[in-house]
């Protein structure tokens, strides 16, 4: 089984033009616009597409209101979200009305309620809602091999055949464990440890510190994989910015490893295209 080849492809171009958005600080287009909004464990992501599903911007911020997947401060969230929305709006010169919020896959419903609940706090209409491995996948467009998304508290992982999902699976390891390697070997804080992993200079030395978190990624990863004829996997999610990241699974995998460009930008990116989908059926 081979991965789609205009896949990366793909994934490039739609995060590429997000990203020259936001540089640009463009005029947003006329019609409807729909926000994706991802509450990550390291990072809250909104972005902004119009009703064809085509990038228009979006903003982040660090924050530590989820783990593993969970929201775990409910007032800080919808505060972050909120605020958020408020400086895209001003950007935008718009109201940001309609949206869709994401979960870690096998979410039960009560948590994935939790998520809805957040953004329809901060003042969205929620129209949709969406795992985040399907949500990466709609940015991919990968037909064949293996989506996983690298976030700071869990890996999404999902395995695809012929365009059909038929597995997918969500567990505790990301970017946060990563973080506390580093804290510990540097005696530093929780925080810092997360500013030092943004210094793409540290990065050869990060990766050394961390390649046994990473191999726990990969065992995950594999066990998961394991049943099903993947060569190829594609991995998102803030935690896959680390140089290096790739090569490491690459090599404990035995198998084809890509990452896109910007890999952090990719499942919210695909939350905000469902949301554009669900608006086209209202």
């Amino acid at each position: 089984m081979t991965m789609n080849t205009n896949s990366l492809e793909r994934a490039n171009r739609l995060v590429g033009a997000l990203t020259r958005r936001m540089a640009e600080r463009a005029n947003p287009p006329a019609g409807p616009l729909y926000t994706g909004i991802d509450l990550g464990t390291a990072y809250v992501v909104l972005t902004v597409v119009d009703g064809r599903g085509n990038p228009v911007d979006a903003a982040y911020t660090f924050a530590q209101v989820v783990r593993d997947g969970l929201v775990v401060d409910f007032v800080s969230a919808v505060s972050i979200v909120r605020t958020l929305k408020a400086q895209l709006e001003e950007r935008l010169g718009r109201e940001l009305l309609y949206g869709a919020a994401a979960y870690p896959p096998g979410t039960g419903s009560r948590d994935v309620q939790t998520h809805q609940y957040v953004a329809e706090g901060a003042g969205f209409e929620i129209i949709a809602m969406v795992d985040e491995v399907d949500a990466a996948n709609r940015v991919l467009g990968l037909t064949n091999g293996a989506v996983v998304d690298v976030g700071g508290g869990t890996t999404g992982i999902s395995v695809l055949q012929n365009g059909q999902v038929v597995h997918t699976a969500d567990e505790p390891t990301g970017g946060t464990h990563f973080s506390l390697v580093v804290a510990g070997a540097h005696q530093i804080s929780f925080e810092e440890a997360e500013e030092m992993k943004k210094d793409a200079a540290r990065h050869r030395e990060i990766l050394r510190l961390v390649t046994p978190v990473i191999q726990k990624v990969s065992t995950i990863i594999e066990r998961h994989i394991a049943p099903y004829d993947v060569e190829t996997v594609c991995v998102v999610g803030g935690t896959a910015k680390l140089t290096g990241f790739e090569q490491v699974l690459e090599k404990e995998l035995r198998r084809t490893v890509v990452k896109p460009a910007e890999p952090l930008l990719v499942t919210p990116l695909g939350i905000a295209m469902a949301a554009s989908e669900a608006g086209e059926h209202r």
